[in-house]
């Protein structure tokens, strides 16, 4: 095995001080161009690399963004990962992803580690059963910016990036007043969540303010599975809703596997609405009816929030994008 060149060696074949060197390679205004150019040059003979992880201790800095995740079951936590990794590549950091499994014991274990490894930054979609959020608290008070994110707490002094819930669960509801839905099954999330409440309020509330006489049934799905068995049960009844609204994107997936095996001709027999990010709607024929949330703008947006507070803002804030109602053909 080659042996691995150290700042201490690379200084002694040049015959300056390790400082000299480390300064040359960093393009220090003190160290004149000719003793830059002789240091970069010889660093790149032998490839040198920094020790990261003695800067890491030196700096109290790992230059990584942590990003927790329940699970990277959707694009749209794909295309928010993709939008992080461009802004942080830019500004020279990098990021590890991590995936909770939805449980909030194996979050603690992920924040646990995120620490001792001295992470720069955490951005975080709680789990749908966290409560307790003291232990991302401490990682503010330790210096280390916590970004929440999608599914963020119903705590107000904390940073969180959100898509316009209210305004994407109201704009569905008014495509379905305008196309005259006088039944409609309503597939939400965990009631616990902070998301599922803003959408659930708004949606009811817009039926409310047109008076639209819509019958609206309400039903929670905690996964992909149990939107699917919802969807069979209310339709195998005698009647049927002539609409369908889903809260997500893994909602939808259950839903449509459901409408597909009770073989319902959408939007003849039923039409369907959701909320998404694009690309699942998209993959159907005839293409989704949805309400836009974006997981890039989101990174772009948590990102700007994660640098003002590395630069040094001290206030929480809770930011949000905007959304579009996008026709497809099932409704």
């Amino acid at each position: 095995m080659k042996p691995e060149v150290t700042l201490r060696k690379l200084a002694d074949m040049l015959n300056l001080s390790v400082s000299t060197v480390s300064r040359a390679l960093k393009d220090h205004p003190d160290i004149s161009p000719e003793t830059r150019v002789k240091v970069k040059e010889l660093a790149a003979v032998v490839e040198y690399e920094p020790n990261a992880y003695a800067i890491h201790l030196r700096t109290n800095n790992s230059k990584e963004f942590g990003i927790i995740v329940p699970a990277i079951a959707t694009y749209f936590y794909h295309s928010f990962i993709s939008s992080l990794e461009e802004e942080a590549r830019h500004y020279g950091y990098s990021i590890i992803i991590l995936q909770s499994g939805d449980d909030p014991a194996v979050e603690q274990e992920i924040l646990k580690k995120c620490r001792q490894n001295r992470i720069s930054g955490v951005f975080v979609s709680l789990t749908s059963q966290t409560e307790d959020i003291q232990n991302f608290l401490k990682l503010e008070s330790q210096k280390v910016p916590v970004i929440f994110f999608d599914k963020v707490p119903d705590f107000d002094a904390c940073n969180k990036v959100c898509v316009a819930d209210d305004l994407a669960a109201s704009m569905a509801a008014e495509a379905l007043i305008l196309k005259k839905k006088k039944s409609v099954l309503a597939i939400f999330g965990n009631k616990n969540m902070s998301i599922t409440k803003k959408r659930l309020k708004s949606f009811n509330n817009t039926f409310q303010k047109y008076e639209a006489g819509t019958e609206i049934l309400i039903r929670h799905a905690l996964s992909q599975e149990e939107a699917f068995t919802i969807t069979m049960e209310i339709f195998s009844q005698i009647k049927n809703p002539d609409a369908v609204f889903c809260m997500s994107d893994e909602i939808l997936a259950g839903t449509m596997k459901a409408a597909q095996k009770l073989k319902l001709n959408i939007p003849d027999e039923v039409g369907i609405i959701t909320i998404s990010d694009g690309f699942l709607p998209k993959l159907y024929y005839p293409e989704i009816h949805y309400t836009e949330t974006s997981g890039y703008k989101l990174g772009k947006l948590a990102f700007r929030r994660m640098i003002a507070c590395i630069a040094g803002s001290t206030f929480a804030q809770e930011l949000h994008i905007d959304c579009k109602l996008v026709e497809g053909g099932s409704l």
